[in-house]
Parts: structure tokens; C-alpha cells; sequence
């Protein structure tokens, strides 16, 4: 009795073992999705009065919740009925954030500054009048950003599953569940901090303190600044790791950046640095590669499908 019990007590501080190191090593290959969710989310409650702010993120928040819900329990479901499935949905993953990281290098070659200002105008006025339903107009918002929740959860779900496929199923379950919950908090957390940024730095302004004040200028000025920044990183991460996804899911692709890694680590001087960047410059090309061709497939069938409806 007392060896089963200590060997039940070291099975379970095996698997706390397994799923704390598979939760960071999750953690750190979700980064890159994290970094553009963070962006996309709280560039998505903009346009919101400052009042309402914190209520639509909640409410996206609990759209996360509910996504997270339907995810997880479908990647568990993928993994025991077909785990050949696993490798084939993470490629089309990340050629979908590569997709999306080109599309966003290609908006302002798309379409004119223009008809961008117009919408911008035409946001900013829907806000600014009192006679708009801002009910409906915070319903859309919400719609969209949960919408956009689902598509970069389940990327997180995905490398997740992929991270922990050869584990157990009790491992599976924590790790994933783990990841879905502190992804969930944390990017709405500091999605909610973001957006109400500039209402604490107009607030120090306002304060009788000289350091205050200059302290909430500093912020208002910083925090358009941060929000590019954001935007930028997210980008240059949905390459990275779209790219990585599809280089390692490829052998052939795979082989040859190996093969390209060990060569430049051979060159003297460089080499050591060029074995640590090759890796993941070359991801990185292949995800803007991959994108390019992505976003050219989308646009043919578009423009297909629009002479059909002519």
C-alpha cells in the first residue's frame, strides 16, 4: 500500500514535471502569436469611448474564454482519434499567420490612403456622435476581435498540441489548459492596461505635481509609439513563426536550412554568430515567401470568383 501510494505520489510529481516544462516550452513558441494577439486586440477596442473601454475588452475576453473551450477540447480530440493530423494542421497554420503577416506588409499597396483616411473619418465621427447606436457599433467590435481571437487561439492551441503530441493524455489536458488560460488572462490583461494607457497619462497631466505631469506627457507620447511597436514585432513574429512551423514541417526545407546553418558556422570570425541568426532569418524568409504566395493564391481566386459573379 505504502510503495503504491509513493509511486502514485511520484507519477503525479512526474507528469507536474512534464507539464511545467512543456507549459514554457509552449509559452516561449506561442510568443510570436501572443505578440500579434496582443497588437490586433487592442488595436480592435480603438474607437471605443474611454467609459466603455474596459467593458468591450471583458466582453472579448469572455469571447476568448468560449473559443479557448471549443479548442481545446478539439485539439485532444485530434490528438487521440488522429495524431497524423497534427503536422498537416500546424503547416496550414502557419502558412494562415505567414498569410497574414504579408497581408499586412501589402494593405498599404492595396488600397489608397484615401479610402484608409475616409474610414478612419467615418469611425471617429460615428464615436463622436451622440445620435449613433454605440451599442451596435460595440457589438461589431467585439465581433471582430473574437472572431480574430479564435483564429490566433487556435494557432496557440495548435503549436501547443504540437509541443506536448507525444505526451500522455493527463499532460495534454494540463498543458494545454494552462496555456489557454494564461494566454487568455494575460493578453487581455495587458490589452486592458494598453487601452486605458493615455486615460492615466491625461489624468497626470491634470495633476498640481510638476513630475506628474511631465510623467503623463511622457506617457501620451509614448503610447502611440508603443502601439507601432507592437504592430511591428507581431508582424516580424507571424513570420518567424508561420516560417518555422512550415520549415520544420517541411524535411527537405528543413534539411537545407541545416545544411545552410552548418556552412555559415564554418566561415571564421562570423561563424558562431551566423549558426545562432541563420536559423531563424531563414525561417523568417520562408514565412514572407510563404505569405507572398499565400496572399497571391487568395487574390487569383478573388478575382476568379468576382469575373464569375459578372
Amino acid at each position: 500500500m505504502a510503495s503504491s501510494l509513493l509511486a502514485l505520489i511520484d507519477d503525479i510529481a512526474s507528469i507536474l514535471d512534464d507539464v511545467t516544462l512543456l507549459t514554457k516550452v509552449a509559452a516561449k513558441k506561442t510568443t510570436g502569436v501572443l505578440g500579434d494577439d496582443l497588437a490586433l486586440n487592442a488595436q480592435q477596442v480603438s474607437g471605443v469611448r474611454a467609459e466603455r473601454e474596459l467593458p468591450v475588452v471583458w466582453a472579448v475576453c469572455k469571447g476568448s474564454f468560449r473559443n479557448k473551450l471549443i479548442l481545446v477540447p478539439a485539439a485532444l480530440a485530434i490528438s487521440a482519434v488522429a495524431p497524423w493530423a497534427v503536422t498537416p494542421l500546424l503547416m496550414v497554420g502557419g502558412a494562415y499567420l505567414c498569410f497574414e503577416g504579408f497581408e499586412k506588409l501589402a494593405h498599404p499597396f492595396m488600397h489608397s490612403a484615401d479610402a484608409v483616411a475616409a474610414e478612419h473619418s467615418a469611425l471617429v465621427a460615428a464615436v463622436a456622435n451622440p445620435a449613433i447606436d454605440l451599442v451596435a457599433l460595440e457589438q461589431d467590435k467585439i465581433k471582430g476581435a473574437v472572431r480574430t481571437d479564435f483564429i490566433l487561439s487556435a494557432e496557440i492551441i495548435a503549436i501547443t498540441l504540437g509541443t506536448v503530441q507525444g505526451s500522455g493524455f493527463s499532460t495534454q489536458l494540463s498543458v494545454l489548459t494552462t496555456i489557454a488560460v494564461v494566454m487568455t488572462v494575460g493578453v487581455y490583461g495587458l490589452v486592458a492596461a494598453i487601452v486605458k494607457l493615455d486615460d492615466g497619462g491625461l489624468y497626470l497631466t491634470q495633476q498640481n505635481s510638476a513630475w506628474q505631469r511631465s510623467l503623463g506627457r511622457g506617457i501620451l507620447a509614448f503610447a502611440p509609439w508603443m502601439m507601432k511597436t507592437l504592430s511591428v514585432v507581431g508582424t516580424a513574429a507571424m513570420f518567424l513563426v508561420g516560417g518555422g512551423i512550415l520549415t520544420h514541417g517541411w524535411p527537405a526545407l528543413h534539411h537545407g536550412i541545416e545544411a545552410i546553418t552548418q556552412s555559415a558556422a564554418a566561415l571564421p570570425g562570423v561563424g558562431g554568430l551566423l549558426q545562432t541568426v541563420a536559423p531563424t532569418l531563414l525561417d523568417g524568409i520562408a514565412g514572407v515567401v510563404a505569405g507572398a504566395v499565400v496572399l497571391a493564391g487568395v487574390l487569383l481566386v478573388q478575382r476568379v470568383r468576382g469575373k464569375k459573379a459578372h
